[in-house]
């Protein structure tokens, strides 16, 4: 096997390294990348040309793969034209906007997103571009194609104020939204939905499938999973029912993915021997699968798994149906070239991190781990094969779900041998209730099997949940030891093909590395060290001095301590509940704390500090930002880390 028979896998990081490189201040505008991909390229074709007059002075690849760096580079800064806000929004006094979903319910309101149309600025229409996550409070749900009039400036949404909080802006922000109103019941529906409902056709008939599904699904538990499942319909889920998924180590499977692509093309595909087709009528079936798989991939919103998962399936079928074996590795590299060509910020979301993954360890550590054993029984085969598929899935993707979510459970593999068969049964029932199930009785029939089998699968994942133990949680990885990990299961990946002196070489650089950047991160943290955290209306301190930390909370609640707080707490590896910081309060108001360098002004929001400081930051767009010494700090809108 050689690096070059995968010619997409060659590709693939040229293009990303553009991307990167794209994304940096630095970086030329399009129309310059355009100018020199043309160039680039233009150099390159002319080189093919004369090549037998020029061959063995000049390498092709010497002017190809700057051509990816180049082409990824102008992918990402078109998305940047593409998706940059719209200067016009914030300065709107009224706005026409289109409905572009179904209402999502939320606690106190509803949710929605509007396609903007017209702005109003200055007493004058002008058209305009853009999206705005609207919520209001009407009786009358918003369907898709309503147009609407707002006589409200939307707000831009803002920046996460705490280190390390997720930054809602920036998810958003790669989805082309920056801004998102409260409407409470103050706007006018001016053309209903009715008029453009063809332009949301899968949105009508998605919103139609899960409407047939919850009346026809007796119990209303089963009824949120059998939406997330079959739809990828999941932000309604129970939260207990979520957690109880989450620590059985099969919330995958809640998230419509590859899985469920696999198991639709395997129905369709086993369905082909019994009907002994000619090869020409087997090639227009197996088109028509291709076909079905597309539009149930449209159909549960186009995520990055299911993405993939399509376009692989697509060119084993075009493989098969030419007679031919394509190679796993370059179809992996295509589908993420073309979801990256769309779209070239879906390499930060999470889906499509842990997806390619997840394949790649299937595909490149699951023999392995399968080789170990040799069952002498059919039954024991079957086990040992889940066994090491969950195995190799979870040991390539533990890493980053640790950086991420720092959460890992424990019993995924008894969750994954109980619940996987069984979410098997249930997308065989499933979908033929999704097409069938507005005939009478079949579909009935259909929704009580399918509401008793996932009625038994929600009563094995809250089983799991109730061990103790299965939640290990707070955990996390930094950059350096997910390198080692990824690194060490590439090595053992290749110990059968390469030189071992080579490899175990490797590997021990590896851990040296590892080992080396765990030492230096040792070395810098500080003696003394003050965090201020800013909450809805009053701050919270931590205070780390010598390996102990200590914490004051002038009146953050749980919920806001668990968003704002927690995620810098546990990436320092600071206890969740640390020692209270001790204090008194003098009659001028001002806190005294024992053990530290500093006092806190509560009426002016002021920290004081007994002794002149070492440095003093402020949290900003993802990174602390310095700012000048001075023997006070005034915290009544940022996040503060001042060292001693």
């Amino acid at each position: 096997m050689r690096f070059a028979d995968f010619p997409f896998l060659r590709y693939l990081p040229f293009i990303l390294l553009g991307i990167f490189c794209g994304q940096s201040n630095w970086s030329p505008d399009a129309q310059f990348l355009l100018l020199l991909l043309v160039i680039v390229w233009g150099g390159y074709l002319i080189l093919i040309l004369t090549r037998s007059q020029n061959k063995g002075r000049f390498q092709l690849s010497y002017l190809a793969y700057p051509a990816l760096v180049v082409f990824g580079g102008l992918l990402v800064q078109h998305a940047k034209d593409q998706l940059a806000a719209d200067l016009d929004l914030g300065r709107a006094e009224s706005y026409l906007g289109e409905v572009t979903m179904y209402d999502l319910q939320k606690p106190n309101s509803f949710e929605n997103l509007l396609d903007v149309k017209s702005v109003l600025i200055e007493g004058k229409w002008n058209d305009a571009e853009g999206k705005i996550l609207v919520y209001h409070q009407s009786e009358k749900p918003l369907k898709p194609g309503d147009i609407l009039l707002v006589k409200k400036k939307p707000e831009e949404i803002a920046e996460p104020l705490n280190p390390h909080e997720f930054d809602y802006k920036e998810y958003l922000a790669r989805k082309g939204i920056f801004y998102r109103q409260f409407l409470g019941k103050d706007y006018q529906v001016i053309l209903s939905g009715t008029a453009t409902g063809s332009r949301y056709f899968l949105i009508h008939l998605r919103h139609a499938i899960g409407q047939m599904l919850t009346s026809k699904i007796p119990d209303e538990n089963s009824a949120q999973i059998a939406l997330a499942l079959l739809l990828g319909q999941k932000k309604e889920l129970d939260p207990t029912i979520r957690e109880a998924y989450i620590q059985a180590g099969v919330m995958h499977i809640l998230a419509v993915s590859g899985l469920h692509v696999g198991i639709i093309y395997a129905l369709f595909i086993l369905m082909l021997k019994p009907l002994k087709l000619k090869i020409e009528k087997a090639r227009i079936y197996l088109l028509c699968v291709v076909l079905v798989i597309w539009v149930y991939a449209f159909l549960t919103g186009l995520s990055p798994s299911v993405v993939r998962a399509a376009t692989m399936f697509s060119l084993l079928t075009f493989g098969q149906m030419r007679e031919r074996r394509l190679s796993i590795y370059n179809i992996l590299a295509f589908s993420a070239i073309l979801m990256i060509t769309f779209n070239p910020y879906v390499i930060y979301e999470v889906g499509f991190q842990l997806s390619y993954l997840a394949v790649l360890g299937i595909v490149m550590i699951q023999p392995l781990i399968l080789n170990l054993w040799l069952p002498g029984y059919k039954v024991l085969e079957y086990i040992w094969q889940l066994i090491s598929v969950s195995l190799a899935a979870q040991l390539v993707t533990f890493p980053l779900s640790l950086y991420y979510f720092h959460v890992f459970p424990a019993y995924f593999l008894l969750g994954n041998l109980l619940i996987l068969p069984l979410a098997f049964l249930i997308m065989q029932v499933g979908v033929p209730l999704m097409i069938f199930g507005w005939v009478p009785v079949l579909g009935e029939a259909l929704g009580w099997i399918l509401s008793w089998l996932i009625w038994t699968q929600n009563w094995l994942a809250e089983s799991i949940r109730l061990i103790p133990g299965g939640k290990l949680d707070r955990l996390t990885m930094d950059f350096s030891g997910m390198i080692l990990v990824w690194g060490i299961l590439l090595i053992a990946a290749g110990w059968e093909l390469g030189s071992k002196r080579k490899l175990t070489w490797q590997a021990l650089s590896l851990a040296l590395f590892w080992a080396g950047f765990q030492l230096y991160s040792e070395a810098i943290i500080p003696n003394k060290e003050l965090i201020v955290y800013q909450g809805k209306k009053s701050q919270l301190l931590d205070f780390y001095a010598f390996g102990d930390v200590y914490s004051w909370n002038q009146g953050l609640d749980a919920g806001e301590i668990s968003y704002s707080v927690e995620p810098n707490r546990i990436r320092k590896h600071w206890p969740q509940i640390p020692k209270s910081l001790m204090a008194s309060r003098e009659d001028s108001g001002t806190i005294q704390f024992v053990g530290t360098e500093f006092t806190f002004q509560p009426k002016d929001k002021k920290i004081q500090f007994l002794s002149t400081p070492r440095s003093i930051h402020f949290w900003s767009e993802g990174r602390w930002v310095a700012k000048p010494i001075s023997d006070s700090l005034v915290v009544d809108s940022l996040a503060y880390r001042i060292l001693f």
